[in-house]
C-alpha cells in the first residue's frame, strides 16, 4: 500500500511563511505528478500547484509569485513553500500524487493517492 503524509501546517500571521511537506511511502515503483490542493470551509477542493516528475510546475493564478512547489524524487517528497500568506489562503491543504505501483513482476499501474490534509490558518 501507499501512504502520503503531510506536515508543516499551522497558524501564521498575514505576510508570513509556511513550508508544507508531503512524503510518500509504501510499495512505490515511481511517482508521476505530485500536487497540492486546498479546500476552504464551504468550498470545493481546488488545485494550488502541481509538479511533474521532470520538474515542470504549474500554479493557480491566486498563488503565482507567492508559492513555490518542489520535489525530492530520491525521498518521494513534495514541498510547498508559501510566502506572503493572506487570510484567503486559509484552508485544509491536501497532497496528491499519481503513484505507479508494481502489480506483477512485469506489470505496473498508476493510482491516485491523497494525504490526510493539513490545516493552514492565516490570521492576525
Amino acid at each position: 500500500q501507499v501512504q502520503l503524509v503531510e506536515s508543516g501546517g499551522g497558524l501564521v500571521q498575514p505576510g508570513g511563511s509556511l513550508r508544507l511537506s508531503c512524503a510518500a511511502s509504501g510499495s512505490i515503483f515511481s511517482i508521476n505528478a505530485m500536487g497540492w490542493y486546498r479546500q476552504a470551509p464551504g468550498k470545493q477542493r481546488v488545485l494550488v500547484a502541481v509538479i511533474t516528475s521532470g520538474g515542470t510546475t504549474n500554479y493557480a493564478d491566486s498563488v503565482k509569485g507567492r508559492f513555490t512547489i518542489s520535489r525530492d524524487n530520491a525521498k518521494n517528497t513534495v514541498y510547498l513553500q508559501m510566502n506572503s500568506l493572506k487570510p484567503e489562503d486559509t484552508a485544509v491543504y491536501y497532497c496528491n500524487g499519481e503513484v505507479v505501483v508494481r502489480i506483477t513482476t512485469t506489470l505496473t499501474a498508476p493510482y491516485d493517492y491523497w494525504g490526510q490534509g493539513t490545516q493552514v490558518t492565516v490570521s492576525s
